[in-house]
């Protein structure tokens, strides 16, 4: 399989972000949304731009993988944020000033997304931050983030540990999603399967948060149905950094159950379902993903048989959807800048970046504890419904109550910082590309 160019990568971070430079000036304000004095560098290979502002304006980070196993997905959501920006900078920004933004580079990585959260928290010293997207990411960065009382709100982490942390109190109200957690989407899938007859279902997934949470969420969902999870007392789950998958492939497909589940991130994914087509295993068994695996990179990176077709036509997934008020006007938006629609996960990123400044404005003040006490108040009802940004910063400088009614949906956010969303089935057709073919409730 072709690796993404880290080279390319990183250009298209840095271009996502670069537009905004010259509608500021040139100093960077000391937010006290972070409380250490110190820092980690930016680890190896990731990349921090910087747009510049002034005085005392909100600063805010974006932790995204530009870089690494979710790269493709990644740069779909990166552009979401400096948009948003751009768009709150030329209506006025929040409390009367710009706001600035430093984007970093997590590189799909625990560590990378760790030192990444240091230095936004102790050096750049944002109010709020914009993610990451791995769940394992955002499980290595949210503590940090906590700790030096900076607003984490995540566009694209699914796992349920999130959900049971914030019942424990651990985040202290410094962690919020856009996107609902598995808890929901395995339960959706489950439904499908049982929808298309499917009795005799396994599992294979990667083994960190995302792939075990979800492996769990489906599984008591599935079987409450009727079905059966062949492997449930044998779990295949795969290291993260592997790089062959012949054995993980047999024993996810011994004994040809009606379809396997696959909770996977693109690259390691397209390796595995690779490996399972090599050895034949791919006949007559229908493949099931999730969200990780939603990008146009993958059925590419699979490959062809030999006769053209792609080898993963007629696979079948789920992945949050977006179906708010106000993605027409992001839509209108992305395709003037970018001449095409926003890919997966880009509402929730406009969304997620679109709660840290609606909440600042709230508060009347640029740090992570004044963003914190207004995020679900600005997300919630009561108060004027607004698909708009800017007329919600309006409404809010008037001192009136908004509801915030986003791209993604209405990001009405619980006590645990979770939304509920809908979820898009896709399928990837005989020509390689991907089209929704019917839309899945969470129930549960």
């Amino acid at each position: 399989m072709q690796k993404i160019n880290t080279a390319l990568a990183v250009a298209l971070a840095t271009l996502a972000v670069g537009f905004l430079a010259a509608a500021c000036d040139n100093t960077a304000p000391n937010n006290a949304g972070g409380t250490g004095n110190g820092g980690s560098a930016t680890p190896a290979g990731s990349t921090t731009t910087a747009t510049s502002g002034g005085g005392n304006g909100l600063k805010i980070g974006s932790l995204l993988p530009a870089t690494g196993d979710l790269a493709s997905i990644g740069q779909q959501i990166i552009p979401s944020i400096p948009f948003l920006v751009e768009t709150v900078n030329a209506c006025g920004g929040v409390n009367g000033q710009p706001v600035t933004l430093v984007a970093v580079d997590d590189q799909t990585d625990p560590k990378g997304g760790a030192a990444g959260m240091t230095k936004l928290a102790t050096v750049d010293r944002v109010a709020g931050v914009v993610g990451s997207f791995a769940s394992s990411v955002t499980t290595a960065a949210v503590s940090i983030a906590a700790q030096n009382k900076v607003m984490l709100v995540s566009p694209g982490s699914t796992s349920p540990v999130f959900t049971e942390q914030a019942k424990q109190g651990k985040f202290n109200g410094f962690w919020a999603r856009t996107v609902p957690p598995d808890s929901y989407q395995g339960p959706a899938l489950a439904a499908l399967a049982n929808k298309r007859g499917y009795k005799r279902v396994s599992t294979v997934v990667i083994n960190n948060d995302y792939g075990v949470g979800f492996e769990k969420a489906f599984v008591q969902a599935f079987e409450k149905l009727g079905g059966t999870v062949v492997n449930k007392n044998n779990p295949i789950r795969y290291d993260p950094k592997a790089t062959t998958f012949e054995t993980e492939a047999s024993a996810a497909f011994a004994g040809k159950p009606d379809a396997v589940l696959g909770v996977f991130y693109v690259e390691t994914g397209s390796l595995l379902i690779k490996a399972a087509y090599q050895q034949g295993l791919l006949q007559g068994v229908q493949v099931m993903l999730t969200d990780g695996m939603k990008s146009n990179e993958f059925p590419g990176q699979v490959g062809k048989t030999n006769d053209g077709k792609y080898i993963v036509s007629g696979v079948i997934g789920t992945v949050p959807g977006s179906n708010g008020k106000a993605l027409e006007a992001l839509t209108k938006l992305w395709q003037s800048k970018r001449g095409s629609p926003p890919g997966e996960f880009a509402p929730q990123g406009w969304d997620a970046a679109a709660l840290l400044a609606l909440a600042a404005q709230a508060a009347k003040e640029n740090t992570g504890v004044a963003i914190a006490s207004k995020i679900r108040e600005v997300a919630n009802a009561p108060g004027t419904e607004v698909t708009d940004v800017c007329e919600g910063l309006k409404l809010l400088k008037e001192g009136k109550d908004i509801n915030y009614q986003g791209a993604s949906g209405n990001v009405d956010v619980d006590e645990n910082g979770d939304v509920i969303g809908i979820y898009d089935v896709w399928e990837v057709g005989d020509d390689g590309k991907m089209k929704t073919i019917d839309k899945v409730s969470p129930t549960k």
